[in-house]
């Protein structure tokens, strides 16, 4: 079933080798095909674009009001690239080493390879598109640390790189549309894959607004929909963020690979009850200058800024002095639970630990003081250079932090706490990012392919656009070459008929229920299950009972869910209750899949299955395997596993001391 077609040849020339032998479509050729893109983030816009520039004719599809709302838009630490800017030893041989052993050898050799060849060029494109990049004094973009690495690479945009990138991606998108080559649905939902002869060959999606089914056809089709980490109810992603797309895929017949290779995100603003509906991540730019650090003495209800620097443990850098705060975001994560969890943790809910940038504050402030040539300058004033210069790098973040929390944090140390950010796991795809189902695809975050068992920081924006402007206007060519025999299939074919009253069908019966409990109470309690017992830990017995748990909340679901209003109407509570119904299957798998992989690796963290010191514990001999799952009915799918050969790199156990 899986067939990875890595090129042959050495590592460093399979992309090239690839983009020199794969099949092309003419011109004139191209204008005769279809293509299907479900989702505008960055991936979807930058392919949609991409593809539209080429010639193909292209629907763009998004459940937003506008591309400009895709969750892209709220990265915003930033991009990495090997650009070697600050000539501090970065390549793209580096950045690859990076994001395998930042994965736990847990991905596969040949995509990041590409991955870190093409991120160069990424930089380009988005500069040439106006992407306001911060620069340093002489003109040249300038580059900060993120998590995993030891160099500089990691481009941005302030605080808000993800938003300027989607921007520069919708400004593309937009003049495609504006050339008729690219027809935007808004407000549309895919809510089914249409197949024929085993291909799939269209989708059938629901106007959002009036509730009515439409039949698309396309020669492809290109599932750019994002990750699924809304699962755990809680999570950084916006509250739409959904694993529907993807999912009616998997259900057809795509492989879903690694669903438990979930991403804690270790600097977030802690839960404050339960109120909450998300959580709001904090960039992990800020771990470049913040130094993260607990009390002591467990159980000090001591201010921040009254326990003095001798009684302050500054836990990332005692274990890890080689990258200190600048560990990957895994390593990180179970770093500050263990530390709450010991007794140590801080705020009232003693859930959250400390990112302090007082050192940075008075370590700025004497670069300007230097400056201006008054090394001798009262601590007062070199602290208020200091925040001057903090607020340029970091403003648009230390103010949001403020209008959360209300406190200041130029001058108390933030509260923060790991939590769900983004998914590792997604659909499989093979190196030219096909899924199991021959004319589907998918890219970003919706696959499964980059980043093994965890993502580094900045990672995500540089596989989306990548993805959408340089690897799939190739790949898709070398399927498409075959098509251009095949006339666009009517709407009217049996096929689009028997997917739309599947989806028909499951619309009336949910509407059928007529229970008495709400989606979101439904959404919270999954949520629950899979933080507790699939979350930052998990071992078997906890698993075991969240399979269980997650089969009877479906019964309950499917018997007392309550739905206002009607179908063909706008109807946000319907459109909910469709992509909690698929979190909650996809729950099962999550736990099944955690459940099946008896070691721990990267963002999989068994509880039975670590070191002496509490590292992450792989099994190379059993699990160097993507564990692709296929769906056969309710409750049931079968594991098939690409073996994971690596070449170039030697695996061994991660050690950022």
């Amino acid at each position: 079933m899986l067939n990875a077609k890595i090129p042959a040849g050495p590592l460093e020339n399979k992309w090239t080798d690839y983009k020199g032998h794969c099949k092309l479509v003419n011109p004139a050729n191209k204008r005769k095909l279809e293509v299907i893109i479900v989702g505008t983030g960055l991936a979807g816009a930058s392919a949609a674009a991409s593809l539209g520039e080429l010639g193909y004719k292209v629907k763009a599809f998004c459940f937003q009001d506008s591309p400009r709302r895709a969750h892209s838009i709220a990265a915003q630490g930033g991009i990495n690239a090997a650009k070697n800017y600050q000539n501090d030893g970065d390549s793209v041989f580096r950045l690859f080493y990076d994001t395998i052993k930042g994965g736990d050898y847990r991905a596969r050799e040949a995509n990041v390879h590409r991955l870190a060849e093409v991120s160069a060029n990424i930089i380009d494109q988005c500069v040439a598109q106006g992407v306001p990049f911060a620069r340093e004094y002489g003109g040249l973009l300038s580059n900060r640390s993120f998590g995993g690495t030891q160099v500089q690479r990691t481009f941005y945009a302030a605080g808000q790189t993800g938003q300027q990138l989607l921007i520069g991606a919708y400004q593309a998108l937009e003049r495609q549309v504006a050339l008729g080559n690219v027809k935007m649905y808004s407000r549309h939902e895919m809510l089914e894959v249409v197949k024929v002869d085993g291909k799939a060959r269209g989708i059938i999606a629901r106007n959002l607004v009036t509730g009515k089914l439409e039949r698309h056809f396309g020669h492809a089709v290109l599932l750019c929909s994002g990750g699924y980490g809304n699962v755990f109810y809680l999570s950084t992603n916006a509250m739409g963020s959904n694993v529907t797309a993807a999912w009616k895929a998997h259900k057809k017949g795509a492989a879903f690979a690694n669903p438990c290779f979930t991403q804690i995100h270790p600097t977030c603003i802690p839960v404050s009850g339960d109120h909450q509906s998300k959580l709001t991540l904090m960039s992990e730019s800020l771990r470049n200058d913040g130094r993260i650090w607990v009390p002591k003495k467990q159980g000090d209800n001591r201010k921040p800024n009254e326990i003095p620097e001798e009684e302050r443990d500054y836990y990332l850098e005692r274990r890890y002095p080689a990258f200190g705060n600048l560990v990957p975001r895994d390593v990180a994560s179970r770093a500050a639970k263990e530390r709450c969890d010991a007794g140590y943790g801080v705020g009232s809910s003693k859930q959250a630990v400390y990112l302090d940038y007082a050192a940075a504050i008075e370590r700025y402030g004497r670069i300007e003081a230097s400056k201006e040539g008054k090394e001798d300058a009262p601590l007062e004033e070199i602290i208020a250079w200091g925040k001057e210069v903090v607020k340029e790098k970091y403003g648009n973040l230390f103010d949001m932090y403020e209008k959360i929390t209300g406190e200041n944090p130029y001058e108390v140390p933030m509260r923060i706490y790991p939590a769900v950010h983004y998914t590792m796991g997604g659909l499989w795809v093979d190196y030219e990012l096909q899924t199991s189902v021959p004319g589907l695809y998918a890219l970003g975050e919706a696959n499964f392919s980059d980043h093994g068992a965890n993502r580094l920081g900045a990672s995500a924006l540089m596989q989306g656009l990548a993805d959408g402007y340089f690897v799939i206007p190739y790949t898709i060519g070398n399927y498409l070459a075959d098509e251009i025999y095949n006339k666009p299939i009517s709407t009217e074919h049996e096929a689009f008929a028997a997917a739309e009253k599947e989806v028909s069908d499951r619309l009336d019966k949910l509407m059928s229920i007529k229970g008495n409990t709400s989606v979101e109470s439904f959404h919270k309690r999954l949520g629950k299950i899979m933080w507790d017992k699939c979350g930052m830990a998990r071992n078997a017995e906890g698993l075991q009972q969240a399979i269980t748990e997650i089969q009877e909340l479906k019964k309950e679901f499917w018997s007392d869910v309550k739905i206002p209003g009607g179908i063909t109407e706008f109807n946000p509570e319907l459109d909910k209750a469709g992509r909690v119904a698929d979190f909650i299957e996809l729950g099962e798998l999550m736990c099944k899949d955690a459940l099946n992989r008896n070691e721990s690796c990267g963002g999989h963290f068994r509880e039975e299955y670590q070191t002496p010191d509490g590292e992450a514990l792989r099994d190379d001999a059993n699990y160097m395997y993507v564990a692709a799952w296929e769906y056969k009915a309710d409750s049931n799918w079968e594991l098939h596993k690409e073996s994971l050969e690596y070449d170039v790199i030697k695996p061994t156990q991660r050690n950022y001391k």
